[in-house]
């Protein structure tokens, strides 16, 4: 493997890494305050643009990148609908001590 395609390789490591822990912190929290319907949209819509762009240039790391980059905007995109199906089902009194509850320590 040539030092450029390490390189690649590394970074859409570490890009996933972050988007992977996101897309985790979302679900275990069940939170849905301050993320947006449309960031999981317009990453979802960039990522197959991305996807079919580095297809037609024959570049494998971020074909590969962008896939799994799809595939966590996707499962992001399901866990937000779910998380705010399963809030507007509480009570308010359920919804504060989940808030309490859902608060990382330091």
């Amino acid at each position: 493997m040539k030092p450029v395609e390490l390189l690649g390789w590394a970074s859409s490591f570490i890009l996933l890494l972050t988007l992977i822990r996101q897309v985790h912190t979302q679900w275990q929290t069940r939170a849905t305050a301050g993320v947006s319907k449309w960031l999981f949209v317009g990453q979802i819509s960039a990522s197959v643009g991305y996807t079919v762009y580095s297809f037609l240039l024959h570049n494998w790391v971020y074909v590969s990148s962008n896939i799994a980059i799809l595939l966590t905007a996707i499962i992001g995109e399901c866990i937000f609908l779910r998380n705010r199906r399963v809030a507007r089902r509480r009570t308010p009194s359920q919804t504060a001590v989940a808030a309490q509850s859902s608060e990382p320590a330091c």
